[in-house]
């Protein structure tokens, strides 16, 4: 029985160390230090979705809504590699202020079980809940008034942010083979901004993309040791829509699906090869690309040139699909 400590075997972002041990240490501070600018014009709470789990969601509105008709609902669905990450980062909560006020909705914005500690499809798993949450508040009798007075449930969308995009995409897949009907909620459609999918085989832009990049391909390969189950590798299904052992997706029926990647980011040629497949099938998406954003440029810099093209091109997206 050797006596020598544990030493550290995985790191993510200063936020999340892995022992040799076995054992976990996970930081209370976000990796992304920013202020919260909360000026008031958004009202937003927190409400217990999963008690077994221990599983919060935060829900957002406009202050003053730009008009008295019921909002649309936004879910955007934190990235972080399903490693890292949460509702409470600086970085989410101001998203969600700027989805809040210029898509004139309600988002919600769950949080999901973590690896390594849990696995997938832990994080899928949840996100299904967070949306059967969603039916049983439209249900109740006494359901909470903050988000009914508000929220108008035939018309629902659900975003995820990276790992957040391959929860949507899942849920998409999930709701579209006909799981349990969800009325009166409405899903209308998915945006899916720079969906995390991995496979055994390295995309062009994985292998030649910048070592230095935000995601880089060692961070990329670490995220999916941890959070993938073990012994399985990344073609598994939920990592690869069209790896293997992936059922064929032609037969499923999708609501609208946009996703958004930025041209710099190394996860692009998945994206858009996703895309395209699905675009092939007749499948009712779209893509679009930003020249020279990385992954994330939406939440980095929210207040950037193409993050307010992006917020546009979403709340078109929303419009168009309401009907």
């Amino acid at each position: 029985m050797s006596d020598s400590a544990p030493y550290e075997v995985d790191e993510c972002r200063g936020v999340l160390r892995v022992y040799s041990d076995g054992s976990i240490w996970r930081s209370t501070e976000p990796s992304f230090k920013v202020p919260v600018h909360d000026d008031g014009s958004v009202l937003w709470k927190d409400v217990l979705f999963d008690p077994l789990h221990n599983l919060h969601l935060r829900l957002y509105k406009p202050a003053s809504p730009s008009s008295s008709a019921k909002l649309p609902i936004f879910y955007y669905i934190h990235g972080g590699g399903f490693c890292i990450g949460s509702r409470t980062w600086p970085n989410c909560q101001n998203y969600c202020f700027k989805l809040a006020l210029e898509l004139q909705a309600v988002i919600i914005s769950p949080d999901y079980r973590l690896a390594p500690e849990n696995r997938l499809p832990a994080a899928i798993e949840d996100g299904f809940m967070a949306v059967k949450w969603l039916q049983a508040q439209a249900l109740a009798e006494a359901a909470d008034s903050w988000l009914t007075e508000a929220a108008d449930f035939g018309k629902v969308f659900i975003s995820g942010d990276s790992a957040g995009g391959n929860i949507g995409h899942n849920l998409a897949v999930q709701l579209g083979a006909g799981s349990p009907d969800l009325a009166p909620v409405r899903v209308r459609g998915y945006v899916l901004l720079a969906p995390f999918f991995g496979g055994t085989v390295w995309s062009k832009s994985e292998a030649e993309g910048p070592k230095d990049a935000f995601l880089n391909l060692e961070l990329i390969d670490r995220f999916w040791r941890l959070s993938i189950p073990i012994g399985d590798t990344t073609d598994h299904p939920l990592v690869n829509p069209f790896g293997p052992q992936s059922k064929s997706l032609e037969a499923v029926e999708l609501d609208p699906i946009l996703v958004v990647m930025g041209g710099s980011d190394l996860l692009r040629d998945r994206a858009k090869d996703y895309a395209e497949r699905l675009k092939a099938w007749g499948k009712k998406i779209e893509y679009i690309e930003f020249e020279e954003q990385q992954h994330g440029f939406f939440t980095i810099d929210p207040n950037s040139e193409p993050a307010s093209k992006l917020m546009l091109i979403i709340k078109t997206f929303i419009s168009e699909n309401s009907c």
